[in-house]
């Protein structure tokens, strides 16, 4: 299977409550780094490794990206107007992508989004991801450690940023050592960017409210289903200002590690 066959599936459907001065009118997903969503930058990167389908599960103020992709060339693309009315689009987002914008509730939690959107996953094998989070992980490399070790699901273990500097101090209060904030090299947290089979959908419960970090996962890893793929390299989400701030400067720069 190639990867152009294998569906990438965004959870999308989070309000933001900690990004409400950005999020009272979209969805987290549809806020910008650079003037674009960070939606479409998760999108772009897995189109760099050859992904092509995607199943985008909405929620609050989907319509706000349903409106955004059935528009997405106009507002991405060089255009070019040609005598006689015909209009030709020169740039813009890859013009290959299948998309699916599927509604999964506005209040429903993660798992249960991925169940309502499951009638189209089409193959045996899944990406999923968080709409928020974005990274320089090896996709490909993450695939081959997925099939080598053959159970159910993988996921990117990263290092989580301390949100803080850190100070060593002397009994007086002196400051000895100050540090800016950095990695936690010592621990790892769930960074998405899942490999699932599919028999996975046929694990989530179908008669309650549930996230996936709760019993899905958990019940996963307790029965050996469930591997880690260790990445070292950067990992982001956007779940406040602070880190919204972050990414935006990490893209004006000009060396964003996901923007290739």
């Amino acid at each position: 299977m190639q990867n152009k066959d294998i569906p990438v599936m965004i959870l999308a459907g989070g309000r933001g409550t900690r990004l409400m001065e950005e999020t009272r009118d979209i969805p987290k997903p549809m806020v910008t780094i650079g003037g674009k969503p960070i939606l479409l930058h998760l999108m772009q990167y897995y189109s760099r490794f050859g992904f092509r389908k995607f199943i985008i599960c909405l929620g609050y103020k989907g319509d706000v990206i349903k409106e955004y992709f059935l528009h997405v060339r106009e507002r991405t693309a060089t255009v070019r107007l040609h005598a006689g009315g015909r209009v030709e689009y020169e740039s813009g987002i890859a013009t290959d992508w299948d998309i699916i914008l599927a509604e999964t509730g506005e209040h429903s939690l993660t798992a249960t989004r991925i169940l309502r959107a499951a009638d189209y996953v089409d193959a045996p094998l899944f990406a999923l991801t968080y709409g928020d989070g974005l990274s320089d992980i090896d996709l490909n490399a993450e695939l081959a450690f997925h099939r080598a070790h053959g159970k159910i699901g993988t996921m990117a273990a990263v290092h989580p940023p301390s949100r803080f500097g850190m100070m060593e101090l002397a009994p007086d209060g002196k400051v000895r050592v100050f540090r800016e904030k950095e990695k936690l090299h010592n621990d790892y947290i769930n960074g998405g960017f899942f490999l699932l089979q599919k028999e996975f959908l046929a694990r989530l419960p179908s008669q309650e409210n549930v996230s996936l970090e709760a019993a899905p996962l958990t019940d996963l890893a307790a029965a050996g289903e469930l591997y880690a793929y260790r990445h070292e390299g950067f990992w982001g989400c956007m779940d406040t200002m602070r880190d919204r701030e972050n990414l935006e400067k990490i893209y004006e720069s000009g060396s964003a590690p996901w923007a290739g």
